[in-house]
């Protein structure tokens, strides 16, 4: 395994509280119960910075995501000493885009200039829908005016580029009610929308008790169809499965995800992945916040294992083939280490079927590949197999 040049570098920190579990949520995201404990925590995440630097020497993050739970419940104050303390560990480029996940709620919105003033430059903001019942059902705890509040606060406090997060497929849900969400998440005139539709995932409130009424497949389909069509009259381009953007607001953060560099992460439960000489190493810290505090500080190489050949090809093309322009094909030997060669089996049998683009020098599904993406992927995955000590 042999790697000419690193990737770029991430970091991703996670702030696990959330004022309320939402019935679809997977996530490792934790209820308050008291007063989260701030500065504590981010004497933890800075500690936990500290040491994973080792692996990250002389390489500068390209961008910053304070993800959770409900990163916007933390004070301002604190997210100003959070990054302070990352850029004083870590060397920044100076287009570095720094997002913070916030939720649409009165006493979080009224800290979005301070999360500006801090140094975050992009906001996520979770609506997930405008209309009162589907909110319900989905167990938010906001309401449309919170809401539209928040994509205003976000405008006021300077934010040129916030994404509003919306879910479609929810229960009882007409195709006019999805488009009409996306109507007016087009008029707060974000630069980039999230749009996906609510699953049903293991260990959920809803994998526990489904929720009745959920649109089926052909409905599901019409629904996608229709609201990627409205964004993309709106100036809206779709670049991955569920990401919209106007140009130049593409998330940088994610795109590093799908494009398959490197992420350093610490906080609660928070997945790293860092190429080294040699290996591509993977670890993750404890879930419970209580349990993190006390072991942030541990040396990551006592919980990593390298991710073998077989999974390096397979998480590649997970996360490459989401992207609509896909990417080079030389990209898979630079971020993987790996020949694409012992691959062409699989991947003259998809171009054959129509699934991927007939150019070999890109790796990209064609438009009836994006619609059966699961299935393609699925032709790269391994044998059940142990995973290699680090």
């Amino acid at each position: 395994m042999h790697f000419d040049e690193l990737p770029p570098l991430s970091l991703y920190v996670h702030l696990p509280w959330c004022e309320k579990k939402c019935p679809y949520c997977d996530f490792n995201s934790h209820v308050r119960r008291r007063a989260i404990p701030e500065t504590a925590y981010v004497r933890a995440l800075l500690e936990d910075l500290d040491s994973g630097l080792g692996l990250v020497r002389h390489r500068s993050l390209h961008s910053i995501y304070l993800g959770g739970g409900t990163p916007s419940l933390f004070n301002p104050d604190t997210i100003h000493a959070l990054l302070d303390g990352i850029r004083l560990r870590v060397a920044t480029t100076p287009e570095i885009e720094i997002t913070l996940e916030a939720n649409p709620g009165s006493a979080e919105t009224a800290k979005f200039a301070g999360f500006r003033e801090a140094g975050v430059n992009r906001l996520s903001i979770g609506v997930q829908s405008f209309e009162a019942d589907k909110l319900t059902r989905l167990g938010r705890i906001h309401g449309r005016g919170e809401a539209l509040a928040a994509a205003r606060a976000a405008r006021e406090a300077g934010f040129a580029n916030f994404n509003l997060d919306l879910m479609f497929g929810l229960p009882t849900q007409t195709l006019s009610e999805a488009l009409s969400d996306i109507e007016i998440a087009i008029d707060q005139r974000p630069s980039h929308i999230s749009c996906y539709q609510l699953t049903i995932e293991p260990n959920t409130v809803f994998d526990r008790r489904p929720p009745a009424h959920l649109p089926g497949h052909d409905r599901l389909w019409e629904m996608q169809c229709a609201l990627g069509a409205r964004l993309a009259d709106a100036g809206y381009a779709r670049y991955e499965v569920s990401a919209y953007a106007r140009t130049a607001a593409q998330c940088a953060h994610n795109r590093n995800y799908w494009e398959y560099g490197d992420y350093l992460g610490i906080g609660a439960g928070a997945h790293s992945k860092i190429t080294l000489p040699g290996r591509v190493l993977r670890w993750q810290r404890p879930d419970s916040p209580d349990g993190y505090l006390r072991s942030a500080s541990h040396d990551p190489l006592c919980a990593a294992c390298a991710v073998r050949g077989a999974d390096l090809d397979w998480e590649f093309m997970l996360n490459a083939l989401r992207l609509t322009s896909g990417v080079p094909a030389r990209t898979f030997a630079a971020r993987t280490g790996r020949s694409l060669r012992p691959l062409d089996p699989i991947l003259s049998s998809l171009r054959h079927r129509g699934l991927l683009c007939a150019d070999p020098e890109t790796l990209q599904a064609t438009d009836l590949g994006y619609r059966f993406l699961d299935d393609v992927v699925q032709c790269f995955l391994p044998a059940p197999h142990a995973v290699a000590p680090a």
